[in-house]
Order: C-alpha cells, then structure tokens, then sequence
C-alpha cells in the first residue's frame, strides 16, 4: 500500500515552474504535501498548479534575487496553509558561458547573487518561520556535481555552486540547534531548460552528452531521480541527516577517468 512520506507537511519550492523544481512539486504533491510553486516564470508556474489539479498547490511569484520578495513568499506559505516544514531552495541560473579570459562580470555577479544570496535570503526567512514556529524543519537547495570538480560548468555557475555548498554547511551548524536540517543535492548533468538554453541544445542532446562521459551506463539521469533525492531529504526517512551533499551522479566524482583497466 502506498504511504505518502509528506502527508500534512507544508513545502515551499523556488524554481518550481520547470525542470527539477518542477517535478519536485509533483512528487511532493503526490506525497500529500502541501506545496508552494514559486518561480519568475509566472505563465509556466500557473500551467503547473493547474496540471496538478489539487487545492494543495499554489503558485507565488518570487525573484529570489529580491528579499522582499523571499519574504513575502514565505508569509504567502504561512498564511495560506499555517505551516513552512520544508523549503526547497532550487532557484539558479547558468550564467556566463565564457572562458574566464572573457568573463562577463556583470554576468558572474548575478550568478552569485542569484544562486547564493537568493538562496541564503531563502534559508534565512525560511527559517526565522521555522524556529518561530518550533517546527523541525527540513531546508534542501540545489546545487551541483559543479559545486565538487573544476571544468563541469561555466566559472560562474561553479563558483557559486562551491558557496552554496558551504553555506549549507555553516547553516546546517548553527539551525540544527533548534532541530532544523539543512542538505543539499548535487545532481550530474540533467537535461533541464535552463541546461538546454545555456549550451543551446536538445534535451535528448543534452542527455545523451551526459551518458556518454558518465561513470554509470545503462540509465539516464532525469529530473525525477533529483526529486526523488528531495523528498527523501524532506521526509523523515531521513531524520537524522543533516549538514549532507546528496550526490545524484552515479559515481562520476569519485572515478578517476583517465584511468582505464582495459
């Protein structure tokens, strides 16, 4: 029989209306979460909620590079439906595709404002709900198997995916002190619309470009896997995990490729 791991949980996702955000709302939806789509992409966002079909989902515009709006977002969650216990803070952009020769700086500073401080806004107001409302809360962001190696992303993108990766850490150490966990996933490359704007190319390209250097044959990554990686992290089958990179990559950062036994 199938068990609902988020039934009567409350869970806000930024970067909601595609791609992984996307699929994470379905998944925790059907989970019997109540969720929150937050997003820029206010025509996709709605198309979501009402894909789902259920009183369960909303949808609120939030730019996570504006604070005020972070805010205003987790004050929606709480009013609308009395609860904040997950936020998954999944918003980003690739930025600059250059070589560091060419860096656009302009570009690079709205990565990081964007994939840190947006985020870290989110953790911040997220969770100010939660210790005020002594909810033992789970806190997930999204980063990348750019945030563990050199040369898998533009200079941007990974630079602020290394930040985000301590920021997960330094907030996992002062949050856990009211029980509140703080993770983080790092997916390998998955055929996403922002993948497929930033390298201008097909989703099946993209993917297929994935598996050929991939250390793990014989399946392809999607976004559902990366959504399934989030609601174990939001469950409480994972109580007890806290302060964790999630890798979702099928053991390509810890293979040394140049090696070969053949």
């Amino acid at each position: 029989m199938f068990k609902p791991r988020l039934e009567g949980k409350v869970a806000l996702i930024t970067g909601a209306a595609s791609g992984i955000g996307e699929e994470a709302a379905r998944l925790f939806a059907a989970n019997g979460a109540f969720v929150v789509v937050a997003d820029i992409q206010d025509e996709l966002g709605l198309q979501v909620v009402a894909s789902i079909a259920s009183e369960r989902v909303s949808y609120f515009h939030c730019d996570v590079r504006d604070e005020n709006q972070v805010e205003q977002t987790v004050n929606y969650t709480l009013e609308k439906y009395g609860s904040l216990d997950v936020l998954f803070s999944n918003a980003g952009i690739m930025g600059p595709m250059t070589g560091i020769l060419d860096l656009d700086i302009q570009g690079f500073d709205d990565t990081m404002i964007t994939n840190v401080r947006g985020v870290a806004a989110t953790i911040k107001h997220a969770a100010r709900a939660m210790v005020a409302r002594k909810l033992r809360g789970s806190i997930i962001c999204t980063t990348s198997v750019a945030g563990l190696l050199g040369g898998t992303g533009p200079h941007a993108y990974t630079t602020s995916k290394h930040a985000l990766i301590g920021l997960v850490r330094s907030a996992c150490g002062e949050l856990g002190a009211h029980g509140i966990r703080v993770n983080s996933i790092s997916p390998f490359g998955v055929a996403t619309s922002l993948s497929c704007k930033a390298y201008k190319l097909e989703p099946n390209e993209i993917e297929a470009n994935s598996s050929a250097i991939a250390n793990l044959k014989g399946i392809a990554l999607k976004t559902r896997h990366v959504a399934d990686a989030a609601l174990f992290l939001a469950s409480d089958d994972s109580l007890y995990v806290s302060g964790h990179n999630l890798v979702v990559d099928g053991g390509f950062t810890v293979v040394d490729h140049s090696y070969s036994p053949n």
